[in-house]
């Protein structure tokens, strides 16, 4: 019984897998003949499935910015970025697609480590540093053993300082893998879908603007109130929106 309730999920994972397989050729095909809103319907039937890809989000984000909606562009850019970060043409894409924001937002000054962080560590995702460190596991466990059962003393000091090495970068790879994770859950983004809201000062419609945003900028969600959103911008302003207005990438 149990070989055959095996048997049964391989041929509908496969069944599944076949099923986007088709249906991600055929949103390329009608990508490709202009047909964007049908390629974005048949993008979206593959991202309901809880499938997770930077060339599905990807592609859907060029498929929106053919029809100039700028909200779910640059949100699928990000998506994008999210699970492929060194991806050129993502980056490349997503600085054109930011030009057609309205909003100019000006980032508050970083710190040293803030700037070395999302210049070189944030280049990689979480599951890469993890990787980074499953890899540097292995070698510095190799080399402890070629150290332990060399005999050559010169070898030996060979291995021990490269195993040494080996341990000293796989703590600091660890240390950087926990922290890019909990920078990644913690920090909760969104986008703009609204083509323009207003920002209050509170979570009520009877409370006063603060300042407008329009479609495309990106926030960060601090709070929930209700149907309300509190948000932050890259300059340090503080505000509350209606949740309905903003997309936030943990929505998936």
């Amino acid at each position: 019984m149990k070989k055959i309730l095996f048997l049964l999920l391989i041929i509908a994972g496969s069944v599944k897998a076949q099923n986007v397989d088709s249906l991600f050729i055929a949103a390329n095909e009608n990508y490709k003949n202009g047909q964007f809103e049908k390629a974005i319907e048949k993008y979206k039937k593959i991202e309901s499935k809880n499938v997770i890809s930077s060339e599905l989000y990807y592609n859907l984000a060029n498929a929106y910015y053919k029809l100039n909606k700028v909200g779910p562009t640059i949100f699928y850019y990000e998506k994008a970025l999210k699970i492929d970060p060194l991806n050129e043409d993502v980056n490349n894409n997503l600085i054109f697609a930011k030009r057609l924001a309205l909003d100019n937002i000006e980032e508050t000054p970083k710190t040293v480590f803030q700037k070395f962080n999302t210049n070189y560590l944030q280049k990689l995702s979480y599951n890469q540093w993890a990787i980074i460190v499953v890899v540097l596991s292995l070698v510095a466990s190799l080399l402890f053993l070629l150290f332990y059962f060399a005999y050559s003393p010169r070898k030996k000091r060979a291995y021990f300082t490269t195993s040494i090495i080996s341990f000293i970068l796989l703590i600091a790879t660890l240390f950087i893998t926990y922290s890019q994770y909990n920078l990644a859950k913690n920090t909760k983004e969104a986008i703009i879908f609204a083509e323009k809201t207003e920002v209050r000062n509170a979570p009520t419609l009877n409370s006063e603007k603060v300042f407008t945003l329009h479609e495309g900028t990106k926030v960060f969600v601090l709070d929930a109130v209700d149907n309300w959103k509190k948000i932050k911008l890259a300059d340090g302003k503080l505000g509350w929106i209606i949740a309905s207005e903003i997309k936030m990438f943990n929505d998936f």
